[in-house]
């Protein structure tokens, strides 16, 4: 609902409609929108770290990793206008309500979590840094960066002096 008329079109009525329940379900189980919308968001996130979680752990070796992370911008965050459009409607809200900065941080913190199993603190932040500028510029520019881009991006902050890898300094 949220990506299709985002946060000021969602309403109660139009989120019973599309769920096919009850219009008085929906004050029975929230609160109120703002509770619905934060669950949602949560749900949302929850979904996403997971998702990124699942890909990294599936690498073992740096090209792995840097394969991975490419995934996890190319294939996931960047792979449907609908999660592009719910990240979005989510950063706008954080920026000025703590309630739903909350979610975004608990998100970047299980993100960096998943990253930091194969890379040190700072690669790690520096990756989560380029994920999120990569999405506002998928959003924004009308040449968004292609997946040749991206690979050579996280490839230079990979094998970027100083940045560990699980195994060691990665080759330069």
């Amino acid at each position: 609902m949220i990506a299709d008329v985002g946060v000021d079109g969602t309403t109660h009525r139009r989120v019973a409609a599309a769920a096919d329940v009850p219009l008085g379900s929906m004050t029975y189980h929230f609160d109120g929108m703002d509770d619905l919308l934060r669950e949602a968001f949560a749900l949302f996130a929850d979904r996403v770290a997971e998702q990124m979680r699942r890909r990294m752990n599936d690498a073992s070796t740096t090209e792995e990793t840097e394969a991975a992370v490419v995934d996890v911008i190319v294939r996931d965050l960047l792979g449907t206008q609908r999660d592009l459009v719910l990240t979005h409607e989510l950063y706008t809200l954080a920026a000025r309500r703590p309630e739903y900065r909350t979610i975004t941080q608990a998100w970047m913190a299980r993100s960096r979590a998943a990253l930091e199993e194969h890379v040190d603190a700072a690669t790690a932040r520096m990756l989560d840094a380029l994920i999120e500028g990569l999405s506002i510029h998928r959003a924004l520019d009308p040449e968004p960066p292609d997946e040749a881009f991206v690979h050579e991006a996280v490839r230079r902050i990979l094998r970027a002096p100083g940045a560990t890898t699980a195994g060691g300094p990665p080759p330069r």
